[in-house]
Parts: structure tokens; sequence; C-alpha cells
């Protein structure tokens, strides 16, 4: 994530869309077309080369997309490593096969950002008109893996309705640097605040992935990593391979299975992330409802647990989405 006082040594470090050309895994076989750039710098059209099977031919392809937009040679990879992160890749595209659920997958695409220092994914889909991430009934909820903390600022103070990675995404067909949207002329001073405080989070630069769909829907997913350091090309590539996948997977399950019904809540649990939704903590609620702090906790990791989820904040998106408390 960019600082104040890292800005200038991040300019000019725009990424080269042509080398990051969407890509369709399916099993172990994937399709790899090139993208013409626009002027926004967003993927353009593309043409579809023949699949190569991945495991075997995955080095070349890795060495080829780097290749078409390398920085400066000290950002590549050496080439032991870009074979390891090759292998790494196809090892990631064989453990998804036969697996059925998308949080198996989410874990899944977890354990292969390690490959490159990203402790923290996130994904969500949203609607044409949908100003903001929360999850959709039609499809998986909402997924992320970063700090619990900074997942409760980050909806409590209604960042979700200003995030300019969002923006961004509605514009853009490849990914992008974090530092590219905070750099930009057009990004305002709270836009950038939202990055200014993920980074006192931990969350100090990553990337986003758009994956847009029929009908104007699309999705985000973001990689970020503790460390001020760009991302390699090589790795962007790489990380845009495995989100398009895993986006292709997921959409797929939901387009198989029914709507999600809402679990049961007790009464209490209702009240209980009904009043999170609103923005209490656990020890004010307790004294609304005039129970206990530790009632108060175990009626929220109960509702959590039916809903899903281990965060009260993505609990109450889930209950509102779910229509089983209104604000």
């Amino acid at each position: 994530m960019p600082k104040t006082d890292t800005i200038e040594s991040r300019r000019g470090t725009q990424v080269d869309e042509d080398a990051l050309a969407v890509v369709q895994p399916t099993a172990l076989r994937i399709r790899v077309p090139v993208t013409t750039s626009n002027a926004n710098g967003c993927g353009g059209e593309a043409m579809e080369r023949p699949p190569m099977t991945a495991v075997s031919q995955l080095r070349e392809l890795a060495t080829r997309a780097s290749g078409q937009f390398s920085l400066v040679p000290s950002m590549h990879f050496p080439t032991a490593a870009g074979e390891a992160f090759a292998v790494e890749f196809g090892r990631f595209l064989a453990k998804t096969d036969g697996v059925a659920q998308s949080e198996q997958l989410f874990d899944l695409l977890s354990a292969f950002a390690l490959n490159f220092d990203c402790p923290w994914i996130a994904y969500g889909s949203l609607t044409p008109d949908q100003k903001f991430l929360k999850p959709d009934r039609r499809d998986p909820a909402l997924m992320l893996s970063y700090p619990d903390e900074w997942q409760e600022r980050y909806f409590e103070r209604g960042y979700d309705r200003i995030d300019p990675l969002i923006k961004k995404s509605r514009k853009c067909a490849g990914a992008f640097r974090w530092s590219e949207v905070y750099n930009d002329a057009s990004t305002t001073e709270d836009e950038r605040r939202v990055f200014d405080e993920a980074a006192a989070f931990g969350l100090r630069s990553g990337i986003s992935v758009p994956l847009h769909g029929p009908g104007g829907r699309f999705a985000i997913m973001s990689f970020a990593q503790a460390s001020d350091r760009e991302f390699q090309n090589r790795t962007i590539t790489y990380l845009q391979f495995a989100a398009l996948h895993f986006h292709l997977r997921v959409a797929k399950f939901a387009n198989l299975s029914d709507i999600e019904e809402a679990p049961d809540l007790s009464l209490r649990e209702k009240e209980c992330i009904l009043w999170t939704a609103r923005g209490k903590s656990s020890w004010e609620i307790g004294q609304i409802l005039g129970i206990s702090l530790n009632t108060v906790n175990f009626h929220i990791q109960n509702l959590m647990r039916k809903l899903d989820t281990t965060t009260r904040t993505v609990a109450a998106i889930k209950a509102i989405n779910f229509g089983i408390i209104e604000l």
C-alpha cells in the first residue's frame, strides 16, 4: 500500500496491460488472448491463440508474458525462481480440480498467493447498479482474509462506498497496482485516505484484478502484502491467472446451485447482529439488551457459525442481504 513518503519513488510504474492478457483456465488447459491497450491503460480487444496444456507449457507462457512488459532488468525473477512459480501455479490448478465449494477454492488461492508474499486476499462481486461491495444472494458471499481490525474499520467508516479500487475496476479490464490508483490525479484525498489507513493495518501495497462478466456484472480480486515494494510483473501475471481461474470456478458453482437459504437465527441472535450492524460493540450491545458481555459474544459466535463467516462485519452484511435484519 503506498504511503505519502514513497509516492515519488512509485511514479512511472504503470503496468503494460499487453502482458496482462485475460486467460481462461479450464481444468489444466488455458487459453491465452493477446490484448491491445487503450488510452486508459486497460486491456482492449483480444485475439485467442490455440489452447496449451498448463503444466507442460506454463513455463514458456510465463516467460513470454513477463518479457513483454518488464520494467527494469532487476525486476525479473531468477530463472530457477520463475520455474518454481510455474510449477506452483500448475499445482494450484490441479488442486482445484474436483473442488466443489467456493470456500475451499478461496483457501487454495490464499495458499498460492503466499508464494508471492501475499498473506491477504479479498474477493467480492457487484451488480451493474451496485456502488459498494456486499454479498449478493445469487453469488458467493464476500470472501476476504484481511485483518479483522481493518475489515471492521473499512465497513464502519463507510470506505466500501468510496473505495477507489471499485471505481478503477469498473473502467479497466486488466490487473493494476494500487500505487497507480493512489498516484492518479483523479483520485481524491478521501480515497487516498483508504489506502493510507489500510497501510496502517499492514496492507502496504497490493494489486487488484477486475473480473468482468455478462450483463455488466463484475467482481474484484485483490492481493495485498506488508511490504512497500512494488509487485513484479511476473507476479502480477500469475496472480491474475489464478484470480480468473478462481472467479470462473466460483461463478460456475453459483450457476449450478440454488439460491442459498437464510439460516435460522434465534431472536437474541437477531438482536445482537442488528446492533452489530449499527456499529455497536459487544459491551454496548450488552448494555442495550441488559445481558452480559460474555452472553453477547456467545450469541455472536453462534450466529457467525450459522452464517458461515469468521468476522462479525461480514456476518452483519450477510444478515442484511438475507433479509434477516433491516437497518
